[in-house]
């Protein structure tokens, strides 16, 4: 599993950070504890230079040091008696005084066996959802958010599927390649014309998918090729978005087909597909574009590796009536759990599309 670095660096300064605050709250509790019951302090102080008595009585030379090993045992026992009795008349635990790290499989390191553990990936995790919902609504696209309902349920004439029947099908692939991922690398391209859910399916694989703790990378084509452009040029921090690209777990790359197309930015896609199919990374391709238009626009040599490792998933149905659908479902998300100007604006896109439609029909 591959993590990113300026996430991952994140992730621990908010680990770190939370454990220190912990660990002056535990502080300022003894303290105020010691305030109460001054001889607590003093029975903490005559435990903690136990274990240093008892090795200078081992080390004594020319005396049986067992006696007074035995006796310092016995002396130690004593005060943790008298310590669980002053805490008990405060009407507290035993392990009150204890430092006792939150996390039971790595005390509180972030790291078990030479991996991170999962108290650590719970940071990265959220670290790596505050990336990604700056491009993506993770909040409301999700598989329990995408509607088939709003597809067609009518055959057309020599079709053996409704549009809603195959996307159904697309979701479930959709739904079954998050559910699986890790098991085995897998691609998936998916293509059709703007506003039939790519950027929703996206999303909520994107979401399961980082969930898991799996490094997600999501960005346009456009933007990913400037970085690549810019990496030319020697910039520390192209070359870690650059890095970032070819080395996450997974890449969702949005809009191909958006971009101005140019030698270089050929070089730099065939290596993104190339490089990661290389590594065994998974990859998800988003384009309005249809196959054979990527061999015309790209290079022949791009399509065929896509459409042969590749699983293609062809989205269909009205676009604007499929648009409109999911925002009226947005719509209803929004005034429960959104602010007020984000309503404003879907409700200026709703009346937009119904005037489309409206002239459409016309």
């Amino acid at each position: 599993m591959a993590y990113d670095g300026r996430l991952l660096r994140l992730a621990q300064e908010r680990y770190e950070a939370d454990r220190s605050a912990r660990e002056a709250d535990l502080t300022e509790q003894r303290e105020q504890l010691y305030a109460r019951r001054p001889r607590l302090r003093e029975i903490q102080d005559q435990l903690r230079r136990t274990a240093s008595r008892v090795m200078a009585a081992a080390l004594r030379r020319g005396e049986d040091p067992l006696p007074e090993i035995q006796r310092l045992r016995e002396e130690n026992l004593s005060l943790q008696a008298e310590r669980q009795m002053l805490l008990a008349e405060l009407g507290l635990p035993d392990n009150a005084l204890e430092d006792t790290p939150l996390c039971p499989f790595c005390n509180d390191t972030g790291y078990r066996g030479g991996e991170m553990c999962r108290c650590l990936k719970t940071y990265y995790v959220e670290e790596q959802r505050k990336e990604l919902s700056k491009l993506l609504d993770l909040g409301s696209q999700s598989f329990d958010t995408f509607d088939t309902d709003w597809y067609s349920d009518q055959r057309a004439p020599g079709k053996t599927k409704s549009a809603r029947e195959h996307m159904e099908w697309v979701y479930d692939t959709c739904v079954e390649y998050a559910h699986n991922f890790g098991k085995k690398p897998a691609n998936l391209l998916l293509f059709g014309r703007p506003g039939l859910g790519k950027t929703h399916l996206s999303a909520a694989i994107a979401r399961e998918v980082s969930g898991k703790g799996f490094s997600v990378v999501y960005d346009t084509a456009g933007h990913i090729f400037e970085r690549f452009e810019a990496q030319k040029f020697g910039r520390d921090e192209a070359e870690r978005d650059v890095e970032r690209v070819l080395n996450c777990d997974l890449l969702i790359l949005d809009d191909l087909g958006t971009e101005m197309v140019t030698t270089f930015v050929q070089s730099a896609l065939y290596q993104i597909i190339n490089g990661r199919l290389l590594e065994k990374k998974s990859t998800i391709v988003s384009t309005n574009l249809m196959p054979e238009a990527i061999a015309q626009r790209y290079s022949g040599q791009i399509a065929s590796r896509i459409e042969g490792e590749y699983q293609l998933l062809p989205f269909v149905g009205e676009a604007i009536a499929i648009a409109l659908g999911f925002m009226r479902s947005n719509l209803m998300l929004t005034t429960t759990s959104m602010f007020a100007g984000k309503l404003v604006r879907y409700i200026a896109m709703l009346w937009a599309l119904q005037g489309a439609i409206s002239m459409m029909n016309y």
